[in-house]
């Protein structure tokens, strides 16, 4: 039998090696999430998209959030809440049931990038269906498109136990789920800033 050659040898090992690589990477591509490569996606395109609702924005200073707040409470459009997010609007959903949307953003260097909100049913009670939180998901995804546009799409984590609504917009990322038995939270962040795994881990800390 001929013997390969030492330059035969290590020719062979390149090739090994090289075609190693190729699926390695392969694979790295693949095990992304859909969340993820959308993220990459949108974050490469140079897209920044900063409108939140009511004139509210994702990196308005302190003193503008404020005075934007007050602008509407004397127009009777935003009041104080009973809820630790501290800010309470009452959109008219799809459905034309009347919400309670509490809402209270985090600033980072006294800009806006994170922007929670929960919302229920004003009328909500156990024992009606009609006030389901299922049906609350539909209504509250439903305006969301009307605001923000169509787009957003299922993630879920390895168990398929937990799961929520997202969409991403550039720099804007939004993410919907089901709270509780009556309500559903909405976070919004700015991707310039901090991923939600940063966010998590922030939260975890205090």
């Amino acid at each position: 039998m001929a013997r390969t050659s030492v330059r035969e040898r290590i020719t062979i090992k390149g090739l090994v090696t090289g075609v190693l690589l190729i699926i390695f990477f392969l694979a790295s591509c693949t095990s992304k999430t859909e969340y993820e490569q959308v993220k990459e996606r949108e974050l490469k395109s140079g897209k920044v998209v900063e409108e939140l609702f009511l004139d509210l924005r994702l990196g308005m200073g302190r003193k503008d959030f404020y005075g934007t707040c007050w602008e509407h409470n004397k127009n009777g459009i935003l009041t104080n809440g009973a809820h630790y997010l501290q800010v309470l609007y009452n959109p008219i959903l799809p459905s034309g049931k009347v919400a309670n949307m509490h809402f209270y953003p985090k600033f980072e260097e006294d800009h806006l990038y994170y922007m929670p909100i929960e919302i229920l049913y004003q009328d909500w009670f156990p024992t009606n269906e009609e006030f389901s939180i299922d049906n609350l998901m539909k209504d509250v995804m439903a305006m969301l498109e009307k605001w923000y546009g169509e787009g957003f799409f299922e993630v879920s984590n390895k168990g398929k136990t937990v799961s929520a609504m997202v969409k991403v917009d550039g720099n804007r990322v939004i993410r919907v789920h089901k709270k509780n038995i009556n309500t559903v939270r909405v976070e919004i962040l700015d991707l310039r800033i901090k991923d939600f795994t940063q966010l998590n881990k922030q939260d975890e800390e205090v």
